[in-house]
This record gives structure tokens, sequence and C-alpha cells, in this order.
């Protein structure tokens, strides 16, 4: 009988660092590794806690002084879009979404040096390289697909070798219960198609059609202007220390589920 027992992760915590997202606010961070046979297992335990993954790190806020951050997921069967989604995804009518495995491309690079020039000019990933874009999207051991987004050509139904324009891009991970939203970008200038919007609500319908329930955004930031996005999606959930909790406009918890 084999009694040696399954090695469990190893966590860690970082040292203090500028947040980015809060002004005069400090940030640290616990993070494990996610490798090996059980990384898929872990990496749904894991962020079902709270946690994100970025390449093969799992980390989760540690900070001392701050609760800011909070883990949101969209209840998938019960999104119900509004007015303004739904012209999101007229005006998206002529996109077609294609699943690929975790490869990166030098269209894809381009495209992502393009958003980040735009929009994250003094971020943390504003000097990433071709080589560095290559790691995120390919340094995974669970199930992590790209998910590109482009203009439907004239005749592509049948002639698959006719690409239209790359209009965005989602890197994501599939869960147990449902899709994980590692990082996802877009051409800046086509501000009119809301295509952030748009991958959401096309992680919604995958997630929907998978009969899985759930859509990971990551954190929201209270306090965070570029976060207020997430919770425009309703219902969903937020991670308390209660536990998950149906979040309400009002910034009140719900019926805890």
């Amino acid at each position: 009988m084999n009694t040696q027992a399954t090695p469990s992760p190893q966590f860690y915590l970082t040292a203090p660092a500028t947040c980015p997202y809060l002004p005069n606010q400090m940030e640290r961070k616990v993070f494990t590794h996610l490798v090996g046979p059980r990384a898929s297992e872990m990496n749904d335990l894991l962020t079902q806690g709270g946690f994100r993954r970025s390449q093969n790190i799992a980390y989760r806020p540690a900070c001392e002084n701050c609760r800011a951050c909070v883990s949101v997921r969209i209840l998938t069967e019960q999104f119900q879009p509004t007015k303004s989604m739904r012209r999101v995804l007229s005006i998206n009518r002529d996109v077609v979404a294609t699943v690929h495995a975790a490869e990166p491309s030098t269209e894809q690079f381009s495209l992502f040096r393009r958003y980040l020039d735009h929009r994250h000019q003094s971020g943390g990933m504003s000097d990433m390289s071709a080589l560095d874009y290559a790691i995120m999207v390919e340094d995974t051991h669970v199930n992590t697909r790209i998910i590109e987004y482009r203009v439907r050509e004239p005749g592509s139904g049948i002639d698959s070798s006719k690409r239209g324009e790359l209009l965005a891009v989602a890197l994501s991970d599939v869960m147990s219960d449902g899709l994980s939203m590692v990082y996802s970008f877009f051409n800046p200038d086509l501000e009119k198609r809301s295509l952030g919007t748009f991958m959401i609500m096309d992680h919604i319908t995958r997630t929907r059609a998978l009969g899985l329930p759930h859509v990971y955004l990551g954190y929201w930031v209270d306090g965070s202007e570029k976060m207020g996005y997430k919770t425009r999606y309703h219902p969903q959930e937020h991670l308390t220390p209660r536990g998950w909790e149906v979040y309400t406009p009002s910034g009140e918890a719900g019926d805890k589920v």
C-alpha cells in the first residue's frame, strides 16, 4: 500500500509594494506555484477561494491595512443583459470568436502592444516584450485557451483560411465550475464596439453552454475607477469573510450561497 502523503502546496508572502489601484496604499500577496499533475485541481480550488492565476503562479492579496480587493464571479444562468449590453451584441454581430490552444502569435502580440500603449502606458506590464507575452500565454499547467475575436470575412464559413481583422483576444482558464478570464485585450481605437463588454458576455454564453455556473472576473477594487465595470454584470457573487454572497448595487451582500 502506498502510504506516501500527497504533497501540499507551499505558500509564500511577497514584500510590501506600492498598490497599483489605490493611492497611498501598499500591497502584499500570498502565492503558490501551480505545477505538476494536480495543477488544474489546485487552480479550481484556489480560484474558488479568491486566488487568481498569472502564468504558473496563483496569488491573492494579503494586504495588512486594506481589504478593497474583492473576488467577483458572474452567475451565468441567471444573467440578463441590460439594454446597453444588448446593443453591444448587436454592434458586434459581425464578430466571430475562435478558440485555440494557449499559443501566442505575432498578430496577438501586435494587438497586445497597441492595447498597452494606449491603455496602460505606466502600468506594470507596459514594458512587456514579445517573449514576455509568449510566457504569459504558454506558461500554464492548467486547461487554458486563447479566444480570438475577428471580423467575419465573406465566405469564411466555407473557407477557413479567410481570417478577418483581429479585434480582441481573451486568455481564459476552463475550470470545473466555469471560465476564469485571466487576461483580455482589444483594439483601443474601436471604442464604439465596447469589446471588453462583448468578451465578457461571450464568456457568459460559453459558460452557460457548458452547463457551468460561473464566470470569474478577478478582483473588483472598491474605489478604483478602472475596476468599476466588473460590477455591471448581475447577478454576481462577491467573496466575503462569510463565503460567496450575492452582491447588490447598494454595496450590501445578499443571501449567502
